[in-house]
């Protein structure tokens, strides 16, 4: 069975943000995607509102339900986010780490942190009793500390942060040190039926070791795409990047 590919269109809402236009359309952008072998759209409500904003998580929704694909929301623990996730009942939720001051995402989260982990914990709990059949990941890094800490969570999957792995990659410098890592985190999880998903940074180029690997189940690829769409048109990156994935 081939990995699923997740498209994550943020970076359509970053373009409509940045005139404050009604255009491109969110809307649009998920009915391409999913029309052009996309198996899921993903979507990031930040805790600033950069991209992505509250009455768009509910029209996507709308139209993956349309195509009986699932929506993935990532977000913060914040609890009016979490209070909009109680409302659309997303598919999937990521929770992910944020900063204000950052470009995106710089890293997996801190579950070493008692005090992160305990708010982790009760995000998990807020979505499991008022969302139970929403799906639950989170985007960790994949070092052993943080795989076992992710054992003690009721979670349905992880998303491995890729972002230094992809970097690398990019610059020619080794990734050997990144796919070892990936390899121990998917042994650990394995025997606990913890989900392997990966994302952050990734380009047609350097998902292919990754997907000659074999160990990610799900791939959720967003900047990339939007970028490349630009020349080559959203449908056929969709495409291509399904393609790829499949091997």
């Amino acid at each position: 069975m081939s990995a699923r590919l997740g498209v994550n269109i943020d970076h359509v809402a970053t373009l409509r943000q940045a005139r404050g236009e009604s255009y491109p359309s969110l809307v649009e952008a998920a009915r391409v995607c999913l029309e052009n072998g996309a198996d899921q759209i993903t979507i990031h409500l930040r805790e600033d509102r950069r991209h992505i904003q509250d009455p768009d998580v509910g029209a996507i929704k709308l139209v993956t339900q349309r195509y009986g694909r699932p929506l993935n929301l990532e977000l913060a623990t914040s609890n009016d986010i979490l209070q909009l996730a109680k409302e659309v009942k997303p598919d999937w939720v990521c929770f992910v780490p944020e900063k204000r001051e950052e470009r995106t995402t710089e890293g997996g989260l801190d579950l070493a942190s008692d005090e992160n982990f305990k708010k982790i914990r009760s995000s998990i709990d807020f979505i499991r009793k008022n969302s139970p059949k929403t799906k639950i990941s989170l985007f960790v890094e994949s070092d052993e500390t943080t795989m076992r800490r992710v054992i003690e969570c009721d979670i349905d999957a992880v998303e491995i942060h890729t972002g230094d792995y992809a970097k690398n990659f990019l610059d020619e410098e080794s990734i050997e040190q990144y796919l070892e890592g990936y390899q121990k985190a998917f042994n650990l999880l394995k025997k606990h039926s913890i989900g392997f998903h990966a994302g952050h940074g990734l380009t047609s180029e350097s998902v292919m070791p990754l997907v000659k690997q074999g160990l990610f189940e799900e791939y959720n690829i967003g900047h990339a795409i939007i970028c490349e769409s630009i020349f080559e048109g959203l449908g056929q990156c969709v495409k291509k990047y399904k393609k790829c994935i499949e091997g």
